[in-house]
């Protein structure tokens, strides 16, 4: 049994639809970042990061004996793949080209996303360049994957893998990030075809009710998520022990 520690956001998208695809048996532990619940010692001892999504996987041990804890999704995605062996090509060559368009989006789409979200969103001044400079590299980024998916249907190997699922969610949020799918023909298509996917669909609807929760981010909350210092982050970790 797998428990997945879930709020709505892309990141955990990605593992809920991998866990989906594959058929895997799992738990969802709702983990409510609007009121702070990602800070909870309990949690932290899972991600000390204090960031969904995370994942406890009971049929792993390790030299202690305790389940595997993951934090990170595309190290879960990984996992994931090379447990059940599915999404997730045998042959090296084909392996590599996933990894590479896994990693591409760890390190480009969901970062430069991420920070495209919170200052056309939520930070408390209008930074006009800030806005520019990230919505211009998420376009820069959105751009190359619609010339990579241009006459093949998905990501690497033109064959469904993590490198979709990994990429899928951040694009749900074209209209936050200020980018026009219209404009990226190839990359619409693939989005919507991966709309389209049953597991895609049961992954997305999980968190419905976690993400209605009334009310707005907590104060405390918004300062830890936008300005979390090295001496706060001490101070929670310190109050959890035996963690990787």
């Amino acid at each position: 049994m797998i428990d997945l520690y879930y709020f709505p956001t892309p990141n955990t998208w990605k593992v809920s639809i991998m866990l989906e695809e594959c058929g895997l048996d799992y738990n969802v532990v709702p983990v409510n970042i609007l009121i702070g619940q990602q800070f909870e010692p309990e949690f932290l001892a899972i991600s000390p990061n204090n960031r969904v999504p995370a994942m406890v996987d009971h049929d792993v041990k390790g030299p202690d004996g305790q389940p595997l804890a993951l934090f990170e999704s595309g190290a879960i995605l990984i996992h994931l793949a090379e447990k059940t062996g599915q999404f997730w090509p045998s042959d090296p060559y084909k392996r590599a080209k996933v990894m590479q368009w896994v990693m591409w989006q760890m390190g480009g789409t969901g970062p430069m996303g991420g920070q495209a979200n919170h200052f056309r969103a939520y930070a408390p001044e209008k930074i006009q360049y800030a806005i520019d400079r990230y919505t211009n590299e998420v376009s820069r980024l959105w751009n190359l994957l619609d010339w990579k998916l241009e006459g093949q249907d998905w990501i690497a190997n033109n064959e469904y893998s993590i490198a979709d699922m990994a990429n899928w969610g951040w694009i749900t949020l074209h209209e936050l990030q200020g980018q026009d799918l219209d404009a990226m023909p190839n990359l619409k298509r693939w989005f919507e075809a991966m709309g389209e996917r049953p597991a895609v669909q049961r992954a997305y609807e999980i968190g419905r009710d976690i993400a209605a929760t009334p009310g707005q981010i907590s104060d405390e909350a918004k300062s830890l998520l936008y300005g979390q210092t090295p001496g706060q982050a001490r101070e929670m970790l310190s109050k959890i022990s035996n963690v990787d």
